[in-house]
Parts: C-alpha cells; sequence; structure tokens
C-alpha cells in the first residue's frame, strides 16, 4: 500500500482514545485514504486481507463520522474501535485474501459493514476479566445497539448498527 506507511493508529494515551482528531495531520492522511481506497459511504471499499489495513479502515471511518457526518467524539471512537474489531476478525479468522467496508447513514442511526468471502461465523464468547485476546464480539455487543451477520451465497457481511443524534 504504497503512500501508507506513515498511516497507523493513533497512539493511545489512557482511555480509549483511537478517535482523537488533529486536524492538520489527520485531515491530511484521511483525504489520502479517501483518495487511494474510495469512499465506504459511496460504495463498498475493498481493502487487502493484512494486518496494515486495520490502520486503513480506521481512518476511513473517523474521516466518514467525524468530517462528512458531522458526529460527535464518543460516535467516532466507538465506531473507530468497533471497524478496527470488525476488520481484525475478517483478516485473523476468515483467509481472504480482500474484505470490503461499506459506512450507511439512515436517519438516528449508523451501520457499519465489513464483508468477507467465508461462510464461517463468528461467535461471541464469554470474556474474562484477564483475557487478552477474544474481546472483540464483546465490545461490538457492549458498544453497539445492534449487530449481527449476514450469510452471503459467497461469504458473509458482518455489521453493527449505533443510534446517533443527527444535528
Amino acid at each position: 500500500m504504497a503512500g501508507l506507511e506513515d498511516m497507523e493508529q493513533p497512539r493511545q494515551r489512557g482511555g480509549a482514545t483511537a478517535a482523537r482528531w488533529a486536524p492538520a495531520v489527520d485531515d491530511e492522511q484521511a483525504l489520502k485514504v479517501l483518495e487511494l481506497f474510495g469512499n465506504p459511504v459511496e460504495g463498498e471499499v475493498r481493502l487487502p486481507s493484512r494486518p496494515e489495513s486495520a490502520a486503513t479502515a480506521r481512518r476511513l471511518a473517523q474521516c466518514v463520522v467525524l468530517r462528512q457526518w458531522g458526529l460527535g467524539p464518543q460516535v467516532a471512537e466507538h465506531t473507530v474501535l468497533l471497524v478496527s474489531e470488525l476488520v481484525g476478525n475478517a483478516v485473523r479468522h476468515t483467509g481472504a485474501r480482500v474484505f470490503g467496508l461499506r459506512m450507511l447513514r439512515r436517519r438516528g442511526w449508523i451501520r457499519i459493514e465489513v464483508r468477507d468471502p467465508s461462510r464461517g461465523l463468528p461467535c461471541l464468547m464469554p470474556v474474562g476479566e484477564l483475557d487478552t485476546s477474544g474481546r472483540g464480539l464483546f465490545l461490538v455487543d457492549k458498544l453497539s445497539d445492534r449487530w449481527g451477520v449476514d450469510l452471503l451465497p459467497r461469504g458473509k457481511t458482518t455489521w453493527f448498527e449505533m443510534r446517533v443524534t443527527d444535528r
């Protein structure tokens, strides 16, 4: 992914701060990502199934939620975290070469979809306090209002929805 080497996940300071927005640098990087990969609001964006694509997906989600949709930082923070979890699952567990990211908005709701060619269903597992992995769907379940999986003829779409306040 030429030109994206410097686009890593923002450094976390304290709690979950994945959606902090530093306008000068992040705007330029977000616009570069939108230009290179496309806008997930206009159609599915296909990304290579590699760990570094999670950073690209987070950057796209952050840009859409904060800049295009004008939603608040808490919604952006949760969206970025949950996008990262769904993308991580698609990369780690499906064996896919690519996955798709799509973002939809309707009055009072946002919906984020990650599509991959595997028909293997994700499983919400109980999470212990000291567990260091397996928290992805647990977080999706806790932070989203709804989530699910739609089986497709060739693969699946894992999605989550959150209520938002329209301005």
